[in-house]
């Protein structure tokens, strides 16, 4: 590969350092403190000695990236961070001898990797600082990191960011990572909001599991799946589009509640709230309904946000979002006929409801079924609309083949979608469990959805085997992890909440 000339003058500093004797890879490093107990450690110190402590009463190695270097001659200060956070280094040639201060200030760069020993102090300015007794390269940079720059703007020197452009923090997030604290801070997040809802459903009695990624059938959800072969099987395999199926097999086998959180693979459209490989949680609870499950929701988010920001209200894109009340409950069918203008009952067929949508100027598909229709009036005219908390309630047959039909109204099932701040974060149902009824759904289902690939559920005989076994009435859930964070980050883009989110080839 072609370096550029800083790669270049960094590989000299490389060679230099190992015709000097000094590895800028050590298999071993050496760590007692990170920054940030460090720091607590001197604290303590200077508490217990009501003030200076002596000079050498808190030793420790410090290791981490270089963030700033200030040589001066016989002295130099620079700033160290790790993950606890930064502290200021302090060397001088009594301390470290005038060979290693000219290593330092001529071969070690922004950006490397420092190991460095010696005594908690603070200096005059009262900065918590490591006066440095030795220290070594333990990883040289070859890449400088962006770096932040000043602009001189009406006579005053304004700081840029380091790293800004979304493309190419997407694609770099390494980079991103390493200049941009407030990415990492989403990250430390996410990781709160997963360990927040395992541990509510590990209250509540639930078993976590784990079913297959890779699955001979996929199903569980409207999706186009990835498609993959096992060789030695020679078997067409595809990436589970959600774990549905495998999880409410388990409520046949006497585990009443289950739950997963894992990957889902949809090879499907990308938009700011969709990406291909996504982090869903599901769970199926035996002898529960919908209105079960809608409780367990509301109590379930709420102690998530409350143990995550330490209230129960956010901001989310200048919306504040209360979720202290209970979740609003609206109809679907009136939602629709409230935004959109339009009584679907009175249009009981897919041509009749297409007709009048086209009247009023709505994109209506010509293969579309009636209950896929019923589904775009409320993403166009409901979703947008709900802001706080809501839950939307008893949706087509036709579009929910897994959930349990209401009483009296076999056109209508148990199924409600959760929606915050305009785009839908869960969805549930009271699910089917008449092995007969299932059948005849997806059968149905397949002659409905013939030249729809996207939304095609294919037959599943062994699901099926195990509801003829008997299934427990039960109630499913299933809700975007990926979604939930991008509110408790504020975030408006699901690129942002993943690590490494799916983008297109460069240049494309």
């Amino acid at each position: 590969m072609e370096y550029s000339r800083l790669e270049q003058n960094r590989l000299e500093k490389l060679e230099r350092l190992r015709a000097r004797g000094y590895e800028p890879y050590p298999h071993r490093v050496e760590r007692t403190h990170t920054t940030a107990e460090a720091v607590m450690a001197y604290e303590a110190a200077e508490q217990a000695a009501g003030g200076e402590p002596d000079p050498e009463a808190v030793p420790a190695t410090l290791v981490g990236r270089l963030r700033a270097m200030r040589p001066m001659g016989k002295i130099a200060f620079a700033h160290v961070e790790d993950g606890a956070g930064r502290l200021q280094l302090f060397f001088r040639v009594n301390d470290v001898g005038q060979e290693a201060l000219d290593t330092f200030a001529g071969d070690f760069d922004l950006g490397d990797f420092i190991e460095a020993a010696g005594w908690m102090m603070r200096t005059k300015t009262g900065e918590v600082t490591l006066r440095v007794g030795s220290f070594r390269m333990i990883a040289k940079a070859l890449t400088p990191l962006p770096a932040a720059k000043d602009e001189e703007v009406d006579g005053e020197i304004v700081r840029h960011a380091a790293l800004t452009d979304p493309e190419t923090r997407y694609r770099q997030r390494y980079a991103d990572l390493a200049v941009n604290p407030w990415v990492r801070e989403i990250f430390k997040t996410r990781a709160e909001i997963v360990r927040a809802l395992r541990d509510f459903m590990d209250g509540d009695g639930f078993i976590e599991v784990e079913t297959p990624i890779l699955q001979p059938i996929y199903g569980g959800a409207a999706a186009r799946p990835f498609t993959t072969f096992h060789n030695q099987l020679k078997q067409e395999l595809y990436l589970r589009i959600s774990f549905e199926l495998y999880l409410k097999r388990l409520l046949v086998g006497g585990l009443e509640r289950v739950y997963e959180i894992g990957r889902d693979f949809r090879n499907e459209g990308v938009d700011r709230k969709r990406n291909p490989e996504f982090t869903m949680l599901e769970f199926y609870w035996a002898y529960a309904d919908y209105e079960d499950v809608m409780a367990l929701t509301e109590r379930m988010i709420r102690y998530t946000v409350q143990r995550v920001t330490g209230g129960t209200a956010i901001q989310y894109q200048g919306l504040e979002i209360d979720f202290a009340r209970p979740w609003t409950r609206m109809d679907l069918k009136e939602a629709v006929a409230e935004l959109s203008g339009i009584e679907v009952d009175g249009y009981p067929d897919a041509d009749s409801l297409r007709a009048e949508m086209r009247r009023r100027k709505i994109e209506a598909s010509a293969d579309a079924p009636r209950g896929k229709l019923i589904e775009n009036l409320v993403g166009e005219f409901v979703e947008p609309t709900l802001v706080q908390p809501t839950f939307l309630l008893d949706y087509p047959r036709d579009v929910s083949p897994l959930a349990k039909s209401k009483p009296g109204d076999p056109s209508t099932v148990e199924r409600f979608e959760g929606y915050i701040a305009g785009f839908e974060i869960c969805n549930a149902f009271t699910e089917l469990n008449d092995p007969l009824d299932q059948q005849a759904r997806f059968e149905e289902m397949a002659e409905m959805y013939a030249r729809d690939d996207e939304d095609r559920h294919p037959l599943d005989e062994d699901y099926l085997q195990a509801m003829r076994y008997g299934m427990p009435p039960n109630g499913g859930f299933g809700m975007g992890v990926d979604r939930l964070v991008m509110l408790l980050t504020d975030q408006a883009n699901i690129r942002e909440v993943l690590l490494f989110p799916h983008l297109r080839k460069t240049g494309e």
